[in-house]
């Protein structure tokens, strides 16, 4: 269900880099990249501050990448990122894997939070942050530029649940 990112992911990475009703969300041209260079993001994909990993399948076939990005040890956060194949789309695959993804920063990094930001007009997306647990903090009017044009962004995070409920605040 979620592995390391491995070489024999990149062609399916690239499936949806290039699909226009899936890259639209995001500022990054993943349109441009090449099969080297989706090999090249696997090749250095996990380390301290950044740990991507596969959505896979029972089958083990690369479904989509969700990362924890900009690992803080100093403030204990990160930035939560997902995206997926059209496939991955309304299976029920993507929550799980948030969901352990969510338990694996707390539990086995150690985080106190995790936040995220979204393009305000992506329902879907904000329905899934919602559903897994995260909680709006706000939006920000014309925060980014894209494709000419100047678009809202919502601001997502979830603090560790179990740090919470003991009432930890350090």
């Amino acid at each position: 269900m979620i592995r390391r990112l491995e070489e024999k992911d990149a062609p399916f990475m690239l499936e949806w880099m290039h699909d226009k009703t899936i890259n639209c969300w995001f500022r990054y041209p993943f349109a441009d990249l090449t099969l080297e260079k989706a090999k090249f993001f696997i090749k250095y994909s996990f380390d301290e501050e950044n740990q991507h990993f596969a959505i896979t399948d029972d089958k083990d076939e690369y479904l989509g990448t969700i990362s924890l990005k900009k690992i803080s040890e100093k403030d204990h956060n990160a930035e939560f990122v997902i995206v997926t194949r059209k496939k991955a789309q309304d299976t029920g695959l993507v929550e799980r894997a948030a969901t352990r993804i969510i338990n694996y920063a707390f539990k086995e990094l150690g985080l106190h939070r995790i936040y995220l930001k979204v393009l305000s007009d992506n329902i879907t997306a904000r329905k899934l942050y919602e559903n897994c647990g995260f909680d709006l903090e706000g939006e920000f009017k014309d925060a980014i530029r894209l494709e000419g044009r100047y678009r809202d962004m919502a601001w997502y995070a979830m603090l560790n649940w179990k740090e919470k409920s003991m009432g930890k605040t350090d």
